[in-house]
């Protein structure tokens, strides 16, 4: 399916600001409460709950959620991306450090990049656009680069479990706009994905022998409330619905505004350090950022 939109406008822009916020301070909100319900527990929860949400939206607006459209095994295929890509994050996070994660995880927007210029024509990067990504990336380096030197045989085993996560994220972004899933609802998409991962994220929880939840305070439900309704909710729908219509490539590059905003999060809300870098990943960032969304200039059609 071609995209119906060839650049980011501003609504894509402003919606994607909002979802890498969202994104970057449910960093945070699961941190908060990890001593009450366990990571992969709380993504479980997550899951299980947006997709209930998802479904009575659904039926809300009297859409066919089971309806025969072709789709059901591309969804599924959907969901175990998805899946495994959660699980391979929170395991990892297991034998490697946050920061480690970070670095790794964000290959996912290379992948993306790369896998466009073979399934999408019409959405090549050139060589600036690249540069942008590269620059987008060196600015995670510099803001979490110092864990790089940090190395073990456990934390290779994280990194590679991250690389695979990276690998998922972006497996599932070019399966979801290249297959028939680019053709039905954004919901019944996240639907798919939420139902799946549901499973998926409630046996490796058990798997890897979490305490689950352990208590509820206002606190906890409070952050599950943000982690559920707004963020697997609603933002994965405003996701899902800009990968359909915007090109997957810029799309993704917008993505590594989430650890950003995720390091200013810290900063304000749990009194993290504030660190020189920080000024200087976020310029390279944003540089990059502006490099890879950035209209090409049009030639004029006779020399002046």
């Amino acid at each position: 399916m071609e995209n119906s939109k060839t650049h980011l406008d501003g609504l894509a822009m402003a919606i994607l600001l909002i979802c890498c916020a969202s994104w970057g301070l449910q960093q945070i909100t699961v941190k908060w409460i990890i001593a009450d319900i366990s990571p992969v527990m709380q993504a479980a929860l997550r899951s299980i709950g947006a997709f209930f949400l998802i479904a009575f939206w659904i039926k809300v607006r009297r859409k066919p959620i089971f309806e025969k459209d072709g789709t059901l095994w591309w969804g599924i295929g959907a969901g175990l991306l998805f899946g495994t890509e959660f699980m391979m994050i929170y395991w990892g996070l297991e034998f490697t450090n946050a920061s480690r994660a970070v670095v790794f995880l964000y290959l996912a927007p290379f992948i993306v990049a790369v896998g466009s210029q073979f399934l999408f024509p019409s959405e090549k990067l050139n060589k600036l656009q690249f540069l942008g990504l590269i620059c987008s990336f060196l600015g995670l380096i510099v803001a979490f680069g110092e864990s790089l030197l940090l190395s073990s045989t456990e934390m290779l085993i994280g990194d590679i479990m991250l690389i695979v996560a990276a690998i998922m994220w972006a497996s599932s972004t070019l399966l979801i706009k290249k297959g028939p899933l680019a053709k039905i609802s954004p919901n019944k998409t996240l639907l798919y994905q939420l139902a799946v991962s549901s499973v998926m994220l409630l046996a490796v929880s058990k798997l890897l022998d979490e305490p689950g939840i352990i208590r509820v305070t206002d606190l906890t439900i409070y952050s599950m409330l943000y982690q559920t309704v707004w963020v697997a909710a609603m933002t994965y729908a405003a996701w899902f619905w800009m990968v359909k219509h915007y090109p997957a490539a810029k799309l993704a590059s917008f993505s590594f505004l989430t650890p950003m905003f995720g390091v200013v999060a810290g900063v304000m809300l749990l009194n993290e350090p504030l660190t020189p870098s920080l000024g200087v990943a976020m310029f390279l960032v944003a540089s990059g950022i502006y490099l890879v969304n950035r209209k090409p200039k049009i030639k004029p059609a006779y020399p002046l």
